[in-house]
């Protein structure tokens, strides 16, 4: 099963900057589990409309079978961590 954390940002966007260790963190621990999607919402408006995101930062853990749990605002790394291991990564 694929499991998928994207992460919903923009250059402009303060709390996005404080997302990003956080991201880089869990990403150097565990991924091989999971995949990270950074999009931009500027770059990537269709997308960010397909997940109805309407707020920066906005992360998505997602799996094979659709969204699992959806974070809005800086979220801490174990929050991130126990969604994807709900996801199954």
């Amino acid at each position: 099963m694929t499991v998928r954390l994207l992460d919903f940002h923009a250059d402009w966007c303060g709390p996005c900057k404080t997302q990003d260790p956080i991201l880089e963190e869990l990403e150097e621990e565990q991924g091989d589990s999971f995949e990270l999607q950074k999009v931009d919402v500027d770059e990537e408006q269709d997308v960010a409309n397909q997940y109805q995101v309407r707020s920066l930062p906005t992360l998505i853990v997602e799996n094979d079978e659709g969204v699992v749990d959806r974070f809005v605002g800086v979220t801490q790394k174990d929050d991130l961590e126990s969604a994807l291991a709900e996801a199954g990564a």
